[in-house]
């Protein structure tokens, strides 16, 4: 014979907790996250290192721009305003075709002004840039 069943006595079929629709979105989560992350692409600029030491001073030939330590642009002995830069580089350009820009930014310029100068640079068509360090970078201020 049956046994009967108490009222209020929980069945044993709702004890046990369905854990597949949580693992089925835990799944597709992670699915979504590594899909994403692999279409996140970080945007910076390429630098090229020199192959010559730091030591080594940029030739009378190049284009040589100087940063100051309170982000003024100086080209030669003349402070440039930042909007001048290009045309100051274009005729530079035009002197000597074969000319790359050097710039030597200080350590406590902005970057912002070095960024500026490369941009300046791009626009009037001189692609080979070369930043120049101080020789006496090695240590900490």
């Amino acid at each position: 014979m049956r046994k009967p069943v108490a009222l209020g006595a929980p069945n044993e079929a709702d004890d046990e907790i369905n854990l597949t629709p949580m693992l089925d979105v835990v799944f597709i989560m992670l699915i979504f996250f590594i899909v994403t992350a692999a279409f996140i692409k970080e945007v910076g600029i390429d630098v090229n290192r020199p192959d010559a030491p730091p030591d080594a001073v940029p030739s009378d030939e190049n284009i040589l721009i100087t940063i100051g330590e309170e982000s003024g642009i100086w080209m030669g002995q003349r402070l440039i305003d930042p909007r001048a830069v290009r045309a100051n580089i274009e005729r530079m350009h035009a002197e000597n075709p074969d000319a790359l820009v050097v710039i030597k930014p200080d350590r406590r310029s902005l970057n912002k002004t070095l960024v500026q100068v490369m941009d300046a640079s791009r626009a009037a068509g001189i692609y080979n840039i070369s930043i120049a360090a101080d020789s006496d970078t090695g240590g900490a201020r």
